[in-house]
């Protein structure tokens, strides 16, 4: 409730506690009984929460992340920060993971994230009041309703997906895994095999350092400390898109791959040409040839990325569903709907529907028992 410092500092809470214990009602509800600046200030934390559930109504995830990070004031509070650009970034990537999840999870892009009730308003749905254990597997994650056919909205499942994922399955002392970390946390440190990702115009070397020849020289020192982390095989790549801050960007591969050795690369997928846009990554392995580079990083081994290059989720075919977007629909527990959306295909198949008493839902076509409407 206090961050970014809002003014409500232990006394305001027990302030607030106080008097929810004496009028026997919600923390929430006592607050129009608090007086003097502790009532103020929570009174105006809640009203900001209104207006935030007010202006998300109908947003996609990805709209309703950007409006909640700007609106509880944390862009602001880290910017005004001197070591807050990082902290910026973090928040600005939490919207690209919340963007690729509805579209790996088949919700789409521009899927309304959040329920409302049949006056508009939205519908809370945490994964407590769904009814999830949090401790458990992804896998072991609900299937849509054996009655309705009804899936979790995607705000929902996010935030489901967050917890499920918030440290559980990190790999513990002495097992076999894959550490990630960033070049500055790999000093003093040495692997057989190293990757290096991420090897573009902005990214390495960040776009803060590109202005100042002392900050270009600091990301080219990191450069050599990421190289030499490689007993065996080093691995070098850059893709040709991808999303950052939420936008598509297409970057230029890093100026340093120009300043290694042409005869120490092996490139493992084609190069192409900078006017490229097609998506994907491009690779390329790296052998030491002594001086400033690393003499023990010999291998000489590849992966062909370019399996990994994106591609849409495939539309919905009416002739698999017998259905149509804007096509009218009856269920038989939410009446009368609007098509929406129509995502995957097979078992996977759903609908987004708007169903006028009940707000939009995402049905589980296989499930889901939808007779078309004339």
């Amino acid at each position: 409730m206090n961050f970014p410092p809002r003014g409500i500092g232990m006394r305001s809470l027990e302030l607030l506690q106080d008097q929810a214990r004496a009028t026997g009602c919600s923390l929430s509800d006592a607050v129009s009984g608090l007086s003097g600046k502790a009532g103020t200030n929570i009174g105006a934390f809640l009203a900001g929460i209104d207006v935030l559930r007010e202006q998300t109504v109908g947003l996609s995830l990805r709209d309703i992340m950007l409006a909640t990070l700007e609106h509880s004031g944390l862009i602001a509070h880290y910017k005004a920060d001197r070591e807050g650009a990082d902290r910026v970034e973090n928040l600005e990537e939490l919207v690209n993971a919340a963007e690729s999840f509805v579209s790996i999870e088949g919700f789409g892009r521009d899927a309304v994230a959040l329920p409302v009730d049949e006056l508009g308003q939205p519908l809370t749905q945490s994964p407590a009041s769904q009814g999830l254990d949090l401790n458990q597997s992804l896998q072991d994650l609900p299937a849509p309703d054996a009655e309705t056919g009804e899936t979790l909205s995607p705000l929902a499942a996010f935030l489901t997906h967050a917890a499920l994922e918030a440290g559980d399955n990190q790999a513990q002392a002495g097992q076999d895994a894959i550490q990630l970390m960033t070049v500055h946390a790999s000093k003093g440190l040495e692997f057989d095999c190293v990757f290096i990702t991420g090897m573009e115009e902005g990214l390495f070397p960040h776009e803060n350092s590109m202005t100042d020849r002392d900050s270009l020289e600091e990301e080219r020192r990191l450069m050599y400390v990421a190289i030499t982390r490689a007993r065996k095989r080093l691995y070098l790549s850059h893709s040709q898109t991808r999303m950052l801050h939420g936008q598509t960007r297409y970057n230029l591969k890093s100026r340093f791959f120009e300043e290694l050795p042409e005869e120490a690369l092996k490139w493992i997928t084609p190069k192409h040409p900078a006017s490229s846009r097609s998506n994907g990554f491009e690779g390329a392995t790296y052998s030491g040839a002594g001086g400033a580079y690393s003499k023990r990083t010999t291998g000489q081994f590849g992966t062909d990325y370019s399996k990994y290059t994106a591609a849409p989720i495939p539309p919905q075919k009416a002739a698999a569903t017998g259905l149509q977007v804007k096509q009218k629909v009856f269920h038989a527990k939410f009446g009368e709907g609007l098509v929406l959306s129509l995502e995957g295909s097979g078992d996977d198949a759903r609908a987004q529907i708007n169903f006028p008493r009940h707000g939009i839902k995402w049905l589980a076509l296989s499930v889901a028992k939808l007779t078309p409407v004339p």
